[in-house]
């Protein structure tokens, strides 16, 4: 087991700020809105949002909820919530707790939708998470999540992972692998039918992504992920040096203000 501070999944300290204002409005709002739309809402109807980080499909999912359902958003990083609970405001559908995916405290049959935007990549153990998807979802109930494709169809990340990499020639850090390192479609779902669902269903999505600069967008890319600590630990002092060099090289691809790019992504469906 990793060291928590090193861990993909330490999600911890500073790195929430980072994520929501810089990488949000860039990368992960326009998927989510994409996902949120995919969702069909019905009465009474109970949703679990996973790996719910700041809550930027939180926010959607309650626009979209029906007066009478019913939202619990989970992270396993109790800063996350934190600042999605200051984000939001309170709604009385919402329910914000500290969850591990692949040990759900939830009873059987529980929630009549599953959710999770880019965050079934970190799980360690894919096909367990999923088992217990399909444990607390009822009969009928639907599976839906997005995956990033690899590296080869997201420029934005290449770049932030090759120029991060280059001050580490030695031993570089590995974090983006994890992300963008799990969209084979047979694969995945291939995982979903052991894990218990039916009729799984992939659609490929491409949707382009605007940042104000490409310099406020390399902020999120060096400081709004776990590799800010692995940077933080190995080469002290080295954050605005290496957040240059990215915020450069991203210019080169998309310009430098404003800073444009294209996001695919694969859309996973699924019925239990």
């Amino acid at each position: 087991m990793p060291d928590k501070s090193t861990s993909d999944q330490a999600f911890t300290g500073a790195i929430p700020r980072f994520y929501d204002r810089h990488l949000g409005p860039v990368i992960f709002a326009p998927c989510a809105q994409d996902l949120v739309a995919r969702l069909r809402p019905s009465p009474r109807m109970r949703v679990l949002e996973v790996a719910c980080g700041t809550g930027i499909v939180t926010a959607k999912l309650c626009a979209r909820l029906p007066a009478d359902g019913r939202l619990v958003a989970t992270d396993l990083n109790q800063a996350m919530l934190d600042h999605g609970k200051s984000a939001l405001p309170a709604d009385p559908r919402l329910e914000w707790r500290v969850a591990d995916a692949g040990q759900l405290p939830f009873p059987d049959a529980a929630f009549d939708a599953w959710l999770c935007q880019f965050g079934v990549m970190f799980f360690p153990d894919k096909l367990a998470a999923l088992r217990e998807a399909r444990r607390v979802l009822a009969p009928g109930g639907r599976l839906l999540f997005n995956v990033w494709c690899d590296f080869g169809q997201n420029a934005f990340a290449r770049i932030a992972h090759e120029t991060i990499a280059g001050f580490f020639p030695a031993d570089p850090p590995k974090f983006y692998l994890t992300p963008f390192g799990w969209s084979d479609e047979r694969v995945i779902a291939d995982t979903l039918v052991a894990a218990g669902f039916r009729a799984p269903v992939i659609d490929k999505i491409e949707l382009a992504a605007t940042s104000v600069a490409a310099d406020d967008f390399a902020l999120g890319l060096v400081h709004g992920n776990p590799i800010a600590l692995t940077i933080a630990e190995r080469m002290p002092g080295a954050h605005d040096r290496i957040t240059a060099a990215v915020a450069a090289a991203l210019a080169r691809n998309g310009g430098a203000r404003p800073w444009r790019g294209t996001l695919r992504a694969l859309v996973v469906q699924a019925q239990a």
